[in-house]
């Protein structure tokens, strides 16, 4: 789990005026005493923040420096709510917002140039997959032309008011990295700081829909999307060339035999670049999250720029995974507290107001650190080379961005692999002749190992999904399984492992606001604990287009006590 700070490019918090309350963000090493020591400074203890140890507090100014001293309080700082008081924040004074990661990764120098047709490069064409937890439309991912809905395979898509949109806020923050462009600005007009650009901006956003309110998924899910991704790669209007993948379990399993493992491996196989994140466990952990540990795909690891602009004093940041000296980061690219879009009323967005930016007056932008960013900022690249050179294969687009990079010499070097992003010289550089000859993937392996420790359950009756079975109960067989996703034909209509999971076709078109959306279709049968899909009542969250209404999804979420949001590599929101 990863602790960052705000940049130091950006305005401290206002401080509170003398003898007024002050809202307060504590982080503790014991929560109850941290909780009593605010009591007896005669304030209030507020939302907890259990993911980054910490609770929101109003404290009386003239006690602050009492409770930073109390036992069990390891810090306190000033709330990001109140520090949106400060000095207006500006895109080209923070080292870490999009207008700055552009032009330290050389994107913005590639939106220059063009391809063989002549077109400018930005991703135009290329289709870019993201498994994740949808994408809400919000302004700079409300383009019907460009952001496509998949199927939704997460356990909302059986409520017409949840349905594609992201109730947890992680995959509007990754696909605002990869392809956010505002409307009206083009590849010409966006060399602005008031405009939001991701680093592949013209290019075509699939989002596969997996994960619930809080992030939970089980891992047959992001499998079935993997699966979903390679069936549909070819299909009219997606060319699908990238993958998008900031998830990752704690599976100990080899990944030769892992399922996750051979699902991203089948997808490289089949042409299409997957990009995965590397984890967020630091050192602690001395193997990359799963499916990363394939060594066929790119594991990216995240970057600290430490709030400068210049790259020669950057890290790899503390949370990211070392992994060990066979298997490592292939590569860094910018991590650490990086300004997306906010999903506004999204379990995120609630729960950690920490990420709100500082001075941002237009309410759009959240901070988040993880190598979910790194991955989703190397996606983007992977896209430019692939409008530029479209007959690139797997193995070339990881070679030139691998061989390409910036070196970073400072701090660590087990997990930081080659360097840190650098496209510009990776789209200069000659097409390589190469061709990775790691031992092929079985997939055989078991699906409870691949899972980790995390596991969903059902809301009602708290019966975990374990064993080797997915989320509709259905049995899980290895060999099976494994020979039709290599072959690319895992799923039979709207049918994978012998379940009806979703529709058959992509509805709606470019000219409604909705865009375009995979049909979805009601669950049959039972879920994995014997409960009825059809049994559950759904909340009534109502999505506008600015913000979620009615949050009673809160409160009804499919999580697991196992369950760990840190999973989505994203693992602190500041």
């Amino acid at each position: 789990m990863a602790v960052t700070g705000a940049p130091a490019s950006a305005a401290p918090p206002t401080a509170p005026e003398p003898g007024r309350p002050a809202r307060v963000i504590v982080a503790y090493d014991d929560a109850d005493a941290a909780a009593r020591a605010v009591d007896r400074a005669d304030g209030k203890v507020g939302r907890p923040l259990p993911i980054v140890a910490s609770f929101a507090a109003e404290v009386p100014d003239t006690q602050l420096s009492a409770l930073r001293n109390s036992p069990g309080v390891r810090s306190v700082t000033l709330d990001g709510s109140v520090a949106l008081q400060a000095e207006r924040w500006r895109a080209d004074g923070d080292a870490n917002s999009m207008f700055s990661v552009v032009r330290a990764t050389g994107a913005l120098d590639v939106w220059k140039k063009t391809d063989a047709s002549g077109r400018l490069v930005g991703g135009t064409g290329v289709g870019v997959a993201l498994i994740d937890s949808g994408v809400s439309q919000v302004t700079g991912l409300n383009d019907p032309t460009r952001i496509i809905n998949g199927p939704d395979l997460s356990f909302e898509s059986q409520a017409p008011n949840l349905r594609y949109a992201d109730t947890f806020g992680h995959g509007t923050h990754m696909a605002g990295l990869i392809a956010g462009r505002d409307p009206g600005t083009n590849l010409y007009t966006v060399n602005s700081p008031t405009n939001f650009t991701g680093m592949a901006p013209t290019s075509t956003l699939i989002s596969v829909k997996v994960a619930a309110a809080d992030g939970a998924t089980d891992v047959s899910q992001v499998i079935a999307g993997i699966d979903w991704v390679v069936t549909h790669r070819n299909d009219p209007g997606l060319n699908i060339k990238v993958l998008n993948l900031s998830f990752g379990t704690d599976s100990t399993q080899d990944e030769k035999l892992d399922p996750l493992s051979h699902a991203v491996e089948a997808a490289w196989k089949k042409g299409i670049t997957v990009v995965v994140s590397a984890g967020n466990d630091g050192k602690d952990r001395t193997a990359l999250s799963m499916p990363a540990a394939n060594p066929y795909v790119i594991a990216v690891g995240a970057a600290d720029s430490r709030s400068t602009d210049s790259r020669a004093d950057d890290v790899l940041a503390d949370f990211s995974t070392r992994g060990n000296t066979t298997r490592s980061a292939d590569l860094t690219a910018p991590g650490r507290s990086i300004v997306g879009l906010r999903d506004p009323g999204s379990y995120i967005d609630v729960n950690y107001p920490t990420g709100l930016v500082p001075g941002d007056t237009t309410g759009r932008y959240f901070r988040g650190s993880g190598s979910s960013q790194a991955a989703a900022i190397t996606s983007g690249a992977a896209a430019l080379l692939l409008q530029q050179r479209p007959n690139l294969t797997p193995d070339q687009v990881k070679k030139l961005l691998v061989s390409t990079t910036d070196a970073m010499t400072s701090g660590d070097v087990l997990g930081r692999g080659s360097g840190q992003l650098n496209v510009k010289k990776a789209i200069e550089a000659p097409t390589p002749a190469v061709t990775q000859t790691w031992a092929a993937s079985t997939g055989t392996g078991s699906l409870e190992a691949s899972r980790g420790s995390a596991h969903v359950a059902d809301p009602v009756s708290g019966t975990e999904l374990t064993g080797e079975k997915d989320i509709m109960g259905r049995p899980w067989t290895g060999a099976t399984w494994a020979k039709a996703a290599t072959a690319g034909t895992a799923w039979t209509g709207g049918t994978w492992n012998g379940a009806t999971w979703t529709g058959t076709a992509l509805g709606g078109n470019t000219t409604t606001t909705t865009g375009r959306s995979w049909v979805t279709v009601g669950w049959s049968g039972t879920n994995w604990a014997g409960r009825a899909w059809s049994g559950r009542t759904w909340s009534s969250a109502v999505w506008d287009g600015r913000t979620w209404s009615g949050r009673t999804w809160s409160g009804s979420t499919w999580s697991g006590r196992t369950w760990s949001g840190s999973y989505w590599s994203a693992s602190l929101w500041q």
